[in-house]
């Protein structure tokens, strides 16, 4: 698994807690930081996917 992909998940996570104690608490900029926090983390996983797909691509194909 690419460290992108590992990154990316607790980026998600951690801007999950932040969204919902931004809820929780009214606070509007809480919340957004922790939406966009998501939102970063979900592009950083699907990055760290396509450098998982390139990797085993090559590697499939050099074991042709």
């Amino acid at each position: 698994m690419d460290k992108d992909r590992m990154e990316g998940v607790g980026h998600q996570a951690k801007g999950a807690v932040k969204e919902t104690a931004g809820k929780a608490m009214g606070d509007r900029k809480t919340e957004a930081e922790g939406k966009a926090e998501k939102a970063a983390g979900k592009v950083q996983n699907a990055v760290g996917g396509a450098k998982d797909a390139l990797r085993g691509a090559a590697k499939e194909s050099q074991d042709r």
